[in-house]
Parts: structure tokens; sequence; C-alpha cells
């Protein structure tokens, strides 16, 4: 278990990291998200040691993160840091080495995980020749070639096409079910939707929102309405509780105060021809991420 408690970090006048508090279980995957600037990267060099907090404590597993116990610890960055005139074995030896693996396994790890990302024809192939994808495929495997009991994933998905996505999270889940214990940070709040089961919202350091995503959906009183049929969006936009309408490809969605008004939309739809679609549905994470940083910064 990671516990990260009321942890600050200051650069001269900036406060980069405000009184930060979350804890991650074994088998967990959790969201670290803000925009630019809102100090996950400096967070993510807190708990690797890399830096050292102003206050506050972050432990795994009970004990401070040392030299030594960043041999458990994998960490996917969102800038590459691969050697590219190395070939991709001579890059897995040199991070194996300094997660203190021994060659046999390190090779044996490797080939592994090679076939796994379907990459194994690679292996003797310098890190400048390949695709945006691959070079994301080896340094994701550098991340997890130590099969690290706590994983830090900074935009894993970047530069990859849906179906090597797919294959991202498949092997993302695996560990999960292994008992890693997962930081997963990213701009697509769909990726974030799809595996955190509690996450944190950063704004100028501090937190604004934290705690369990499907409490934190319940208690947010935006409700969305999708609504597929003959209705006109001028007559929507009039009703009391209506704060947006929006028409997209195949249906309309309607945003509400919060939950009250949906019987005075329900009450105009059902009186209209060929409804095939009413449902109240719980807001996105990006509705209240949008919402909660455009609050935080006076939007």
């Amino acid at each position: 278990m990671l516990e990260v408690k009321d942890v600050s970090k200051y650069y001269d006048d900036l406060k980069a990291v405000d009184n930060l508090s979350f804890s991650v279980n074994k088998g967990e995957i959790f969201g670290l998200l803000g925009v630019n600037g809102a100090g996950k990267t400096t967070t993510f060099r807190m708990i690797m040691n890399l830096i050292e907090p102003n206050g506050g404590t972050i432990k795994f597993n009970g004990k401070k993160i040392d030299y030594d116990m960043t041999d458990k610890i994998g960490f996917l960055t969102e800038e590459r840091s691969l050697m590219t005139k190395m070939t991709v074995k001579e890059q897995m030896l040199f991070y194996g080495a300094l997660k203190s693996l021994d060659k046999d396994t390190i090779l044996k790890r490797l080939n592994k995980l090679l076939k796994r990302f379907e990459i194994e024809e690679y292996l003797d192939r310098k890190i400048n020749t390949l695709s945006k994808g691959n070079q994301q495929k080896v340094q994701f495997i550098s991340a997890i070639i130590n099969e690290p009991k706590l994983l830090i994933l900074d935009e894993p998905f970047s530069g990859l096409d849906p179906i090597n996505i797919e294959l991202f999270k498949s092997v993302i889940l695996e560990l999960k079910e292994k008992g890693t214990s997962i930081i997963f940070s990213s701009h697509r709040m769909d990726h974030v939707e799809l595996f955190c089961e509690k996450l944190v919202i950063l704004v100028k350091g501090k937190a604004v929102i934290s705690g369990y995503l499907k409490d934190i959906k319940e208690e947010y009183k935006k409700k969305n309405i999708i609504i597929k049929g003959n209705v006109k969006i001028s007559d929507l936009k009039k009703i009391k509780g209506v704060l947006t309408v929006q028409k997209r490809a195949n249906d309309i969605m309607v945003v509400i105060d919060d939950k009250s008004y949906a019987k005075d939309v329900f009450n105009y739809v059902k009186k209209q021809d060929n409804i095939e679609k009413y449902e109240i549905a719980e807001p996105s994470l990006e509705q209240i991420f949008i919402s909660k940083v455009g609050e935080a910064y006076g939007k």
C-alpha cells in the first residue's frame, strides 16, 4: 500500500504541491489528474524519492521509500527516457541492472514481454529505428521488467493506435490482478474512467476532488439526460433547470442542474412523437473535471 500523507513541496515562493493526501491499495488503480502545472510530476518525483517533500510523509508498505525500495517500483514517464542509439536488448539490460536484476532474469522476462507486445523481432534493433508506438512499448517494458509492486503510469497511451491501446489495457489489468498498485495519469478522461476506482484532481498543487469515482459521480449534482427522438432543442432550452442542450450524432444530451429537474424534461418528452430513448445518466469524468478545474480558476 502506498500512503501519501499531508505532503507539500515548495520551489521558492511557488507551492507546487499543497498538503496532498491519498492512498493506493494493493491491486488498485488510482488516478492522479490535473492540467499541466498542477503538481502531478512533482508528486511522482517525490514518490520515487527523486526529490524530498518540504512536509508530510510518503510510505510504501509502511516504509519510507529509499534507494533499495525503488527496485520494487516502475515508472513510465510522459517524456521518453530511452537511449535511442542502444538496441532494445541493450536498453533492457541497462534498465534491468539498475533494478538489481541479473542478466539471465532480464533476458527471460524481456523475451516474454516482447512477445506479449508483439515486437519480438525488434530485440536487436536500435531504439531510433522504431516507430513512436513501438518506442512506447519498449518504454513500458522498461517500466515493468522488474515486475514492480508499485507502478506509475504517466500518459501510458501516448502515440498508440486503438489496437495497441487495447493491448496496453490488458497488460495493465493483468498487473492489477497480480497485486500491483498502480497510479495512472492521463489527459484522456475516458481512459481514466475505464481503470481508476479512486482518484484525485489537482489544481495548483491542491486536491479539489478526492475519493472513489462512483461516489464523486453520485455527489455531483448536475446530471445528463440522453434523448433520441423527435424533440426540439429550442423547447428543451426553455425548461427550468436545463443548463445546456447538445445535439450529437445520434442523440441529444441535456445537462440539468440537478436530478429534480428530470421530471420537467420527461413531462415535455413524453408528449412528443417517436421517442426511442430517454435516459438519465451520471456525468462523465470529463464534465466533472472541466467544471471543478474551471471553478478553481474562477471560470
